[in-house]
């Protein structure tokens, strides 16, 4: 079982995309096999737990046929926790969740937060197993053009804390529930930055926080001339190291990242930085 308690130090959440299309590595895990095997990697280079995805979720992407979603991830979910690894669903689709849990899944990570499909929140009630709500606004077809906020911080706040409401109304626990703000979904760098500063909004929303910056589109344009393409995403993952330092240094619960060892390291230093007191026993 994956606590949720308060920790000084956020868990490391690996990413495996079983994808042909995702933003930073599609394809290069896309068979059962390497993707076993990469999920392997992250757990011998420090991962706490391992999230498995079968859809992309880049800006425009298309969504995969629900038998091809199953067969991208289930049999990737079943080996990894067949060897005792913690392992995250990364759907929005309950079929492919419950099929997930079934394989052994620990735990499930909607970036719909349950507003893509009406069953969600009814497998996760039945299951008892922690949930991650992502704010979304749209698919990723037409998400960016939902980016238009009042003020970023307190509208996404005010959208999830809606968005628990209405999970808890249909049976899921809130002590299951673990909130991502959604970087890089509906959001411009701008927000992305915003939502960064201000991490200690969402932790005051009074549950578990996920943070996942890891390699996306505003890291690469730090640094880059005005209309310059970002810098490519396997190049992101020295700055995605510091959002780690920075999450850990404010709270965050968990970090979902593609380097696992570069944010360790990071993680290691915002553990040293701590007072003796702050320290885990």
């Amino acid at each position: 079982m994956i606590s949720l308690a308060p920790r000084s130090r956020p868990l490391v959440m690996g990413v495996v995309n079983v994808t042909p299309d995702s933003f930073s590595d599609g394809g290069e895990w896309f068979e059962p096999e390497a993707a076993i095997a990469h999920g392997r990697e992250l757990i011998a280079a420090g991962a706490d737990l391992i999230d498995v995805g079968g859809e992309s979720t880049r800006p425009g992407a298309e969504r995969p046929p629900l038998e091809e979603e199953l067969r991208r991830v289930v049999p990737v979910v079943k080996a990894l926790a067949a060897e005792g690894t913690a392992v995250s669903i990364d759907t929005m689709r309950a079929a492919v969740a419950a099929a997930a849990l079934d394989s052994g899944a620990a735990l499930v990570n909607d970036v719909s937060g349950g507003q893509a499909d009406g069953e969600m929140a009814a497998v996760v009630a039945q299951a008892g197993i922690p949930f991650v709500v992502m704010h979304w606004r749209a698919h990723s077809t037409t998400m960016q053009s939902q980016a238009v906020y009042g003020d970023v911080v307190s509208d996404v706040c005010a959208e999830l804390t809606a968005r628990v409401e209405t999970l808890k109304d249909s049976g899921v626990h809130s002590d299951q529930i673990i909130l991502d703000p959604g970087f890089g979904f509906s959001k411009t760098a701008e927000h992305n930055w915003a939502l960064l500063r201000h991490l200690d909004a969402l932790v005051a929303l009074g549950h578990p926080l996920l943070v996942g910056t890891s390699r996306k589109a505003f890291l690469g344009r730090l640094g880059r001339p005005a209309g310059a393409e970002p810098r490519p995403a396997t190049e992101r993952d020295l700055t995605t190291a510091v959002t780690s330092f920075h999450s850990a240094r404010h709270g965050a619960w968990a970090v979902r990242v593609h380097d696992v060892a570069a944010t360790v390291q990071a993680l290691d230093v915002a553990d040293a930085l701590r007072e003796p007191t702050e320290k885990e026993s």
